[in-house]
């Protein structure tokens, strides 16, 4: 990868996450190397770059187009994640330390600060921190490995950008109530409180449940 095409992907994934090219939109090599002030090559490149870590489709004879995920594979992915980052919750719960806690009740005071503020590029970055601290105080490799394969970076930013003021602040006090039951060493509040948090997070991005949902 050359500098240029290093630039070209910095900026397009910008441009994809914040929303201003939508899931299922071509992303024409032409119009992108005139809007980033690029040749097509390095354009060309950042494609390939942004399709192996998997925000981009290329399809021979069709081109590039922002990937789209189905509304059965999103619901799948929030309930899946609810149940594994449910009993990762557990297992903090009974392995982490004063310390481990204290770390995560800071970055969910800080996620407050920015979220107040409307600084979604912190929120993110801040609420995967926590997140995969919590993951980790689980001490299993297969477990944490699980959640990663099913966070992604598209899906969460999107989700972020598709919460009003009180699915924030909703989703502020779950960072702060998941601490309070790790610190009462309670697995089942933990648990209960992660899967409220997910769901509460797939209702901000798709809505209301619908029968094919079930």
């Amino acid at each position: 990868m050359t500098a240029a095409s290093d630039r070209a992907a910095d900026e397009l994934r910008i441009l994809i996450l914040g929303g201003e090219y939508v899931p299922g939109e071509r992303l024409g090599e032409q119009e992108l190397a005139a809007k980033l002030g690029v040749s097509r090559t390095p354009v060309r490149e950042a494609l390939r770059r942004l399709s192996a870590d998997g925000l981009v489709e290329i399809t021979t004879n069709k081109g590039a187009r922002v990937v789209e995920h189905p509304r059965t594979d999103l619901n799948a992915i929030f309930a899946i994640r609810a149940h594994v980052e449910g009993l990762a919750a557990r297992a903090a719960a009974e392995s982490g330390t004063d310390a481990d806690f204290d770390r995560l009740e800071a970055l969910a005071t800080e996620l407050d600060e920015h979220s107040d503020a409307g600084r979604l590029d912190e929120v993110y970055r801040l609420n995967a921190e926590f997140h995969g601290l919590l993951n980790g105080l689980a001490g299993s490799p297969v477990m944490t490995s699980t959640i990663n394969q099913l966070i992604h970076a598209s899906v969460l930013f999107r989700t972020l950008h598709a919460f009003d003021e009180a699915a924030r602040r909703r989703s502020c006090a779950h960072h702060h109530e998941i601490v309070a039951a790790l610190r009462a060493r309670d697995p089942e509040w933990a648990e209960a409180v992660m899967h409220a948090h997910l769901f509460s997070a797939r209702a901000s991005l798709l809505g209301p449940r619908l029968e094919e949902d079930s």
